[in-house]
């Protein structure tokens, strides 16, 4: 739909809505305001009924008051003259107009009526209650289902010698009378003194005469209930403003029962009438003004859509990424702005999109080419088939700059660094940021040429001059050739990132890429991604190795010992997979696993009557994890354990990344009562002073000392001042490594205190320890 059918059709539907709702907020008034009228007229034509009836019944008063006071009509109540007392009655209602009229004696039996059989007592019971109350009573009684208004007053001469009553009908003639006098509809009804809801209609007379019966038993009904006794309403059924009053309540029981009700009603017809015809006026209203807006809108239309028109195809052009030059439409005025603002919008949005396709290849924080950025180089560069060279470095330990400096000092780093990168000479192609603290260069040749690697590797390893002083970096590098390490892109970034690693592992400056090395990678890709789900795919085992006594040959304990069947890989190194749990940061786990593994299995052997001790090895991650101690406490006390049951084997290399701390967990669980042993010792560094400062029991010299003690004289000596050194500092010492007879016999010599190793057993599984011990005991026992 185009815009300017799109402008006529809002002007005209913001007229109409206008309208509409002009002229229902109009019409709404208008009506309220009726029928707000109608119920005044209704409350005042019922104020005008009432006045009627009151003075109609102060006349009906009058009249018999005029009849008791006849001295003639008390003669014949005392005589008990029948026939001249029904005489009287009937020529004095005559004249009077009434349409009832009797006499009763003082007890309210009939003497003489116009209605009733002499000797029956007065029906209309309220009424005569009321009259003995009060000494007159006037009101509307029910006689034959027909109302009355009806007034009882006292014959006295001077006593009390009957009563006197004379009733006028509630009939059409005085509803039709009440109805001119108020310009209003005007009805009796009598109904039969049923439950509210289920009132049958006795007596209609008036207006209501004329309408259905359905329609007079449901307002019948709806007056039982109490509606229109208090105020006004509108009655569906007979489409009229309707106000009523109760003449006569319900007697409980007798010939006077049921309700008397007047009825003033003013038809809706009536009252709308003006409502109507306003109706139409507004109509006629409405369909002119419509029609002049339809003729303003389209001519204003006309003028507004053409320029806007406009503008919209030059937006579109511009979103099309099209350059205008100008546009037809006036500078002036507000189109004019919005030309203006268009033209200016289009130079942004170009100097936007520069930017922001610089810095979707750059990095914000270098200002060097990003890693999409290399992508897309490197496979141009590939698709041309000329040799090139991918060097790739990081910078080793920059995680403990940031730890240490800050990550402000960390980012000056590599701000410096990344200038220095830009700044090398040819045959450098371009430099660029990786990520963190990884970059990459491209060299135009087959393979970067030593001179000019060794200068790069010099230039960069200059220190770094900062605010705090000078910093020195250590840089890895890994390098790929293209095309001999790989075709593309993604290859050749990851082998340069293998080759680098390889590097970083090896503690080499830098290493080109070999066949074989990616394949290293992603195996250890593998463990690592693999090692994490493989304590609860129960991939993991442990198995248990003996440690005896040197001199005797007692059995002392067990040492629990990994083992990780991979199921595509299969059986892999301990020394492979804890390593990589170590750089892989989750050896924590492994160590968790392995401590409840071993007490589960303690518990068990106990429970089978082996109290069997075991030692495990911790990580030099383990020994300064805060958690540790509680942990281990966590593992002895679920599984029932005392803490003489467990040892903890800790290398050289864990307790000199950290001597302090170190000390200080290990002498918390030694507190606790745990056998804390150094293994492997002779492999590490570790001072005498820091050996004589730990809470160690136990020196565990390396297997690489004992596997040819007997062949190899230095090791002899080595191994013999461990003991005696072990021995002066109140240490007990195990060899490890025990294969053959000799080293046990020279060992024992030496007095080394316990020994481990092939000799005695390989490492067994936990269901093969408790036969093991039982067929090591016995054969000790023979010999």
């Amino acid at each position: 739909m185009s815009f300017r059918r799109r402008l006529l059709l809002v002007m005209l539907a913001v007229v109409c809505v206008a309208q509409l709702v002009t002229a229902a907020a109009t019409l709404l008034t208008i009506r309220q305001d009726v029928l707000q009228k109608g119920e005044q007229e209704l409350d005042v034509s019922l104020g005008v009924m009432r006045q009627l009836l009151d003075e109609r019944g102060q006349q009906l008063r009058n009249n018999v008051a005029i009849l008791t006071a006849d001295f003639g009509f008390k003669s014949a109540i005392s005589s008990q003259d029948v026939g001249t007392l029904a005489s009287v009655l009937a020529n004095h209602g005559a004249r009077a107009g009434a349409d009832i009229v009797l006499l009763a004696d003082p007890k309210g039996d009939i003497l003489a009526s116009s209605n009733h059989a002499p000797g029956t007592p007065i029906g209309f019971s309220r009424l005569w209650q009321q009259a003995q109350r009060d000494g007159q009573a006037i009101g509307v009684i029910l006689e034959a289902d027909l109302p009355y208004q009806f007034v009882l007053l006292p014959v006295g001469a001077p006593n009390l010698v009957g009563w006197v009553g004379m009733g006028f009908l509630l009939d059409g003639q005085l509803a039709d009378e009440i109805g001119r006098l108020t310009r209003l509809q005007v009805s009796f009804l009598v109904d039969g003194g049923a439950p509210a809801g289920s009132a049958a209609t006795k007596y209609v007379a008036g207006a209501l005469k004329s309408q259905p019966d359905t329609a007079i038993a449901g307002l019948a009904a709806s007056l039982a209930q109490g509606s229109y006794l208090k105020h006004s309403g509108l009655d569906e059924s007979l489409d009229a403003l309707t106000r009523a009053a109760l003449l006569k309540e319900d007697d409980s029981a007798g010939a006077d029962a049921g309700r008397v009700y007047a009825i003033i009603q003013n038809p809706w017809t009536d009252l709308l009438a003006i409502f109507q015809a306003l109706s139409w006026q507004l109509l006629a209203i409405f369909a002119l003004t419509l029609l002049l807006t339809v003729l303003a809108a389209a001519i204003s239309a006309r003028g507004i859509s053409l320029p806007l028109m406009r503008l919209a195809e030059a937006a579109q052009r511009i979103g099309r990424g099209e350059r205008l030059e100008g546009m037809r439409v006036a500078s002036q005025g507000e189109l004019g702005m919005l030309a203006n603002t268009l033209m200016t919008m289009q130079e942004d949005i170009a100097e936007r999109e520069r930017q922001q396709l610089y810095q979707a290849c750059h990095d914000q924080l270098t200002d060097l080419a990003n890693r999409h950025s290399a992508q897309q180089d490197i496979d141009a560069a590939a698709a041309r088939e000329l040799p090139f060279t991918l060097l790739r470095l990081s910078i080793s330990g920059f995680r403990d700059i940031n730890d240490t400096f800050g990550y402000a000092t960390g980012d000056q780093v590599l701000v410096r660094l990344a200038q220095r990168l830009r700044e090398l000479p040819a045959p450098l192609r371009q430099a660029y940021r990786l990520g963190g603290d990884e970059f990459l260069l491209t060299i135009d040749g087959p393979q970067t040429q030593d001179d000019w690697l060794k200068a790069v590797r010099k230039r960069l390893a200059q220190p770094i001059e900062l605010d705090h002083g000078a910093l020195r970096l250590k840089l890895v590098y890994g390098e790929v050739n293209f095309p001999r390490h790989g075709s593309n892109g993604y290859l050749l970034l990851r082998r340069a990132e293998v080759a680098m690693d390889m590097a970083q592992q090896a503690n080499l400056g830098y290493l080109r890429y070999m066949e074989g090395q990616d394949e290293q990678h992603l195996r250890q890709l593998t463990l690592a991604r693999d090692l994490q789900e493989a304590a609860a795919r129960q991939q993991l085992s442990l198995v248990y190795q003996p440690k005896i006594a040197a001199a005797g040959g007692e059995l002392v304990s067990f040492e629990a010992l990994m083992r990780w069947r991979h199921p595509e890989l299969g059986f892999i190194a301990p020394d492979e997979f804890i390593a990589l749990a170590e750089r892989s940061g989750f050896i924590g786990r492994l160590t968790q696993w392995m401590l409840h593994t071993v007490c589960r299995q303690l518990a068990d052997w106990q429970r089978q009557g082996q109290c069997v001790n075991v030692a495990i090895n911790l990580s030099a991650q383990d020994v300064v994890d805060p958690g540790l101690p509680g942990m281990v406490r966590q593992a002895l006390d679920e599984h029932g354990l005392d803490a003489g049951r467990l040892a903890l084997e800790v290398t050289e290399s864990a307790i000199i990344q950290d001597p302090t701390l170190a000390r200080t967990m290990l002498g918390e669980l030694c507190d606790s009562g745990l056998h804390i042993a150094i293994d492997d010792y002779g492999t590490g560094y570790s001072s005498l002073s820091q050996l004589k400062s730990l809470p160690v029991r136990e020196l565990k010299i390396d297997k690489s000392f004992i596997l040819k003690l007997d062949q190899q004289s230095d090791d002899r000596i080595i191994v013999r001042s461990t003991i005696e050194l072990g021995h002066n500092l109140g240490l007990e010492v195990v060899a490890e490594g025990v294969e053959t007879l000799a080293s046990r016999e020279l060992l024992t010599a030496l007095g080394c205190d316990y020994l481990q190793g092939y000799l005695i057993s390989r490492p067994l599984p936990a269901e093969q320890v408790l036969d093991w011990i039982d067929t090591y005991r016995r054969c000790k026992a023979d010999t």
